[in-house]
């Protein structure tokens, strides 16, 4: 069977009429909307897939399905097996993918993001305190874990030394993070991308684009994007990935380092890894106690209670 190659907008009105259950309803304006893409574009596109059989009457067809089927997401790692210092001391007891804030565990946020999509080959990098993640089985009978021995004496590049054969095709998410908006892990990615979030200023981890594309990533910058956890590797990346995480790894210093860094700075020039927006409402990093509870009051201790 011949693979129908989509171009960018093709693939981005092509996946939204596959998820949409009432395609047809879809105007042209939510469809701008909803692909962020220009009604000139909109229009330009439609007509492409209509002409080609991908589209009809305004729906995907079976042929705009086998299109689609290239850029399917197969599987997601996620990264699990840090202590979470700063959030003591919640941590001393529990994992931090395993905080429950407003009574829902963190890594659940993810899980059933996953899950929504079909996304069920999913393997977890565990080390701190390892066995309470047990009891996400009871739960999420499809997942599986793999165990990170290292994890207290190297940075996370040691989690993705675990997996570093599973990366084709493959979401990996970091386990401490509030995903708020479940839309943001969709059935099919295009390119090799990373979930950013536009910001005049940051102290925190970033990066600096050109074309939508990363150039830099760095601790701090302006007018760049903060980096929020999240990101997907195609198959051709991936397989690449497997080798320079192992050549970062063993090199020098190389455990010190963070897995981020492999592809957007020691292997830059052999990747081309795009933005994709969201908003800074759709994901929260919760990196500090105080921070879990400005979100969750049941963590604050009543004035008369803490002066007993």
């Amino acid at each position: 069977m011949k693979v129908t190659k989509l171009n960018r907008s093709q693939f981005t009105l092509l996946a939204l009429l596959e998820a949409e259950k009432n395609c047809l309803e879809l105007s042209r304006r939510v469809l701008c909307e909803r692909t962020k893409l220009s009604a000139e574009i909109v229009s330009k596109t439609l007509k492409e897939l209509d002409k080609t059989g991908l589209v009809q009457d305004g729906a995907i067809t079976s042929k705009g399905l086998d299109a689609l089927e290239p850029y399917r997401v197969r599987r997601a790692v996620i990264l699990a097996a840090g202590f979470g210092a700063r959030m003591i001391p919640i941590t001393l007891n529990t994992p931090k993918p395993l905080v429950r804030v407003k009574g829902v565990r963190l890594i659940d946020t993810i899980l059933d993001a996953l899950q929504r999509v079909g996304i069920t080959d999913v393997t977890i990098v565990r080390g701190y305190l390892a066995e309470q993640f047990d009891q996400l089985l009871y739960k999420y009978s499809f997942i599986r874990f793999a165990e990170n021995p290292a994890y207290n004496e190297t940075n996370n590049i040691s989690s993705m030394m675990c997996v570093r054969y599973m990366l084709q095709n493959a979401y990996v998410c970091e386990a401490d993070l509030w995903l708020r908006n479940q839309d943001l892990i969709t059935k099919y990615q295009y390119d090799s991308n990373y979930l950013g979030t536009s910001v005049e200023i940051t102290d925190d981890w970033c990066f600096e684009s050109k074309g939508g594309v990363i150039t830099k990533i760095s601790v701090g910058g302006r007018n760049c994007h903060l980096m929020r956890g999240i990101s997907y590797w195609t198959e051709r990346d991936g397989l690449k990935l497997a080798e320079h995480v192992k050549q970062v790894y063993e090199m020098p210093g190389g455990k010190e380092r963070f897995w981020d860094q492999v592809p957007l700075e020691y292997f830059s020039k052999d990747y081309k890894v795009t933005i994709r927006e969201c908003d800074f409402e759709d994901v929260v990093e919760i990196d500090t106690y105080n921070e879990l509870k400005k979100l969750d009051s049941s963590y604050v201790i009543p004035s008369s209670m803490a002066t007993r």
